[in-house]
């Protein structure tokens, strides 16, 4: 299987840090591409009419995107224990837990574009502000929610996130202390270890 990728993608990285702790990441070829909103990718597009990674491509079956459904479909690939639970209370835990963290990052990408991305006559501070009160709310909630127990998805979602928002300098989540303690413990996981964050955005300006 390929995998299409970006080095600065939290979205591509959680597929690849999964693929780790299922342990099939030896059955990928990771292809890195760059992608942008404002910057078409040929190759993207062609598999994936939002023309965004991560993309999976298999030799059996139509490629598979974005990193919920990829992540879904590597953990039938496996005998190990499930990394997305199959049923009961727990499947709806890691299950909201990877919503909280896939809006939190999809937050954080908002933010860049009010404050870093977007031209600066172009940038709306109102939207901004909105976008980090619901950073510093989603940061609080998990304070109150987060927990070691099994490992699932919503940890690895939430892991690559937190990593994310830290690599491009947005509001931090170091005030909240149980948080902070779980995610530098899940930092030194060697899932995560083998994916580092680098790299910067392309954009057509």
């Amino acid at each position: 299987m390929i995998l299409y990728y970006q080095t600065h993608s939290p979205f591509a990285r959680k597929a690849l840090v999964f693929a780790h702790e299922a342990g099939i990441a030896d059955r990928l070829e990771v292809i890195h591409h760059e992608t942008s909103p404002t910057l078409r990718n040929a190759r993207v597009y062609a598999e994936n009419p939002l023309g965004k990674v991560p993309v999976l491509l298999r030799t059996d079956g139509a490629p598979i995107f974005d990193s919920d459904v990829i992540c879904a479909y590597l953990d039938t690939l496996h005998d190990g224990r499930k990394l997305i639970p199959e049923e009961g209370e727990a499947r709806w835990q890691a299950l909201r837990l990877q919503a909280v963290a896939q809006g939190l990052a999809q937050t954080g990408i908002g933010l860049r574009w009010e404050t870093e991305r977007r031209p600066e006559p172009l940038r709306y501070e109102a939207l901004a502000e909105g976008f980090i009160d619901k950073i510093e709310a989603t940061y609080d909630w998990l304070e109150g929610e987060i927990e070691d127990g099994g490992l699932h998805v919503g940890h690895v979602a939430l892991a690559t996130a937190l990593s994310w928002m830290a690599f491009r300098d947005l509001p931090s989540f170091r005030g909240r202390s149980r948080l902070t303690q779980w995610f530098d413990a899940f930092e030194k996981r060697p899932s995560m270890l083998a994916t580092p964050l680098s790299g910067e955005t392309h954009d057509r300006r």
